[in-house]
């Protein structure tokens, strides 16, 4: 195989505010694995939070090419592997490469990667589409341009945060979820949680901060409404945590090492009563595209990175207002790669 990079900033439609920050545009690193005349594509997002940077993500992956070079693609789980004894602290690297190598690999068998692992996609759930952080009225409008949506994700955080979900409510009748991204504290958590069920919230992922343990416990136990673990929920060692203490998982695939690990927690949340959502950074069509074989498998699904964006860097699997439209092609569906 042989690696190569592409690095973009991605445009968004709108400034995309959560608890921690605003963002304009998204920086991305794609991948590309080419072995036997096709090319596989996966992303990397530069994530502060996360502390993911283009310059170290860059730097390391050079130093990988040789053994890059050396591989010959059969197993992407096999790859995985010989991936991670080098890239174990740098899950957004890592991902990047599995997921490059699972659209790879279904390139060369000539088949999509959900019909490689036997998955039916009528199964596939729907996605929900994000409002995220801003005035009430640009929030409604926010949420007036995108109608029709089965399920809103509202980004939350606020000292109004009521309110903006009393607002919303007015209109649309779709289900909502909402995104505290670690800002709430224990006793605003619970009494949201009772407000919140009444303007017909399905769920409520990551109220408190990871590190509040003992209060997310507590609060395990209180809240009205399940609970989604976000950020206390990066990588599989983390699911085991969440047991207890929240009602379902989110799975991203940049925050665990991408589709090889995602699959192995989606199990093991199962075997425990969780429920399994998959997530999504602010991304391109190259990321949604992998995560998106997973829809068939899971509970929840918020996949509408690349729906924020002004403009993208492929094309691939599409949203239509909610339901994931696959394209007829092998691979993770990837095509017309602007790099």
């Amino acid at each position: 195989m042989k690696l190569f990079l592409h690095e973009f900033d991605l445009p968004l439609k709108h400034p995309f505010t959560i608890a921690r920050g605003t963002i304009k545009t998204q920086p991305t690193l794609i991948v590309e694995l080419r072995q036997d005349g096709k090319s596989g594509f996966g992303e990397a997002t530069i994530n502060t939070f996360y502390a993911s940077s283009m310059l170290q993500m860059k730097e390391r992956f050079q130093q990988m090419e040789p053994e890059i070079s050396s591989f010959s693609l059969g197993d992407p789980s096999e790859f995985w592997s010989r991936c991670n004894k080098y890239l174990n602290d740098a899950p957004f690297m890592l991902s990047a490469l599995d997921c490059a190598a699972h659209d790879l690999w279904g390139k060369l068998e000539d088949l999509p990667v959900h019909q490689l692992w036997e998955l039916d996609l009528t199964n596939a759930v729907y996605s929900s589409f994000t409002i995220g952080i801003d005035t009430i009225d640009t929030m409604r409008s926010k949420l007036k341009e995108e109608p029709g949506w089965p399920v809103y994700k509202i980004k939350l955080g606020t000292k109004g945060d009521a309110q903006i979900i009393e607002a919303l409510r007015q209109d649309t009748e779709a289900l909502f979820r909402v995104d505290a991204n670690c800002g709430w504290q224990l006793d605003e958590a619970i009494a949201l949680s009772s407000e919140l069920s009444r303007q017909g919230v399905e769920f409520i992922e990551q109220p408190l901060a990871s590190e509040n343990k003992d209060a997310q416990g507590r609060l395990f136990h209180e809240s009205v409404l399940p609970l989604v673990a976000d950020e206390s929920c990066v990588a599989e060692r983390d699911v085991m945590q969440c047991v207890g203490s929240f009602h379902g998982v989110n799975i991203k695939l940049s925050k665990c090492g991408g589709l090889t690990p995602a699959r192995r927690m989606i199990n093991l949340a199962r075997d425990h009563g969780l429920k399994v959502m998959v997530g999504c950074m602010t991304e391109s069509s190259v990321g949604i595209s992998a995560a998106a074989q997973l829809a068939p498998l899971i509970d929840y699904a918020d996949l509408d990175g690349a729906v924020l964006l002004a403009e993208d860097t492929a094309n691939g699997v599409k949203l239509d207002r909610g339901s994931l439209i696959y394209p007829d092609l092998p691979g993770c569906g990837i095509y017309d790669f602007k790099g």
